[in-house]
């Protein structure tokens, strides 16, 4: 039997009798990802925007902790070999979050250029379940910036006041949540004022060339309005000002809506990532045909 990854991270097994023929498939073309850039690059970037508020190295893994607030805090982001045979390294990581009273998930990605296809087979193979798949996309800034027009409406800050806390879906923000949305190299906030609530609120984080954007939300009442692209073109001239030239952002697969309006920006997959959860106890997380019990 072969085992082969699809490009969204599935795996399948296939007879070996039934190959015919096979050959490797390259990445898609800079031109349909947007800006050129490598996987690792993109996932230090995203990483870097969406810090933890705890973190400490295994190898060149790193094991990230904020008290649950979203996986991506919560996860173990592998860049890179651990020091350590995986199964010791997956151990050492279920270790790290039950210290933590925390589920223990690795973050993962696939579809591009040194993604993490084994590592997805390995981990499925080990009993770990994927809970979570989105994409992350990348487009040029400057038309993003020029879609807006001239500003209107669209309010910048440099932290996420009572009044965007409103809007954003996650109630009931704690401490840690704040440290974790204020984290990023140069971070922005804006808001389209609202009667009760804003109308509209979105968030940005300039790295160096890279411009990330999320928490984009709008009021359903106030929806088809333009306040999406409006938001995200005054965030998009502010990171101009400080220098970026590429966007950045992450979309979930069923999120049909968001979609379509990123890829009218110009934005388009570049790859998508996964977060495993670990199995309920680690004897269910050995390999058939290791000697498990």
């Amino acid at each position: 039997m072969l085992r082969i990854t699809r490009k969204n991270g599935e795996s399948v097994r296939v007879a070996e009798s039934a190959l015919v023929a096979g050959k490797v498939i390259p990445s898609a073309p800079a031109r349909r990802r947007g800006p050129a850039a490598s996987y690792e690059e993109l996932a230090r970037v995203s990483a870097r925007a969406w810090r933890p508020v705890e973190s400490e190295r295994l190898g060149a893994w790193e094991l990230r902790s904020a008290s649950g607030f979203t996986r991506r805090a919560n996860s173990a982001l592998p860049l890179g070999d651990p020091g350590m045979p995986l199964d010791d390294a997956l151990t050492a990581v279920r270790g790290w979050y039950a210290a933590r009273g925390l589920p223990a998930y690795v973050q993962t990605a696939t579809g591009a250029e040194g993604t993490q296809e084994v590592l997805c087979a390995e981990l499925e193979r080990r009993g770990w379940v994927r809970e979570v798949t989105a994409e992350l996309w990348v487009g040029a800034l400057a038309p993003v910036a020029d879609l807006g027009g001239e500003p209107s409406g669209v309010t910048l800050s440099r932290e996420a006041d009572e009044a965007w806390l409103a809007r954003y879906r996650r109630k009931g923000v704690s401490e840690v949540a704040l440290r974790v949305l204020g984290s990023g190299a140069s971070v922005w906030f804006a808001t389209v004022p609202g009667r009760e609530a804003p109308a509209a609120i979105g968030r940005c984080v300039v790295d160096g060339r890279w411009a990330g954007f999320a928490a984009v939300e709008v009021d359903p009442e106030q929806r088809r309005r333009g306040l999406a692209t409006a938001v995200m073109a005054a965030l998009a001239r502010r990171a101009l000002d400080e220098g970026a030239s590429a966007a950045w952002l992450q979309v979930e697969d069923d999120n049909a809506g968001a979609r379509a309006l990123y890829e009218r920006m110009g934005f388009a997959p570049h790859h998508a990532y996964h977060h495993y959860r670990a199995p309920a106890s680690p004897e269910s997380s050995a390999p058939a045909g290791d000697g498990a019990p």
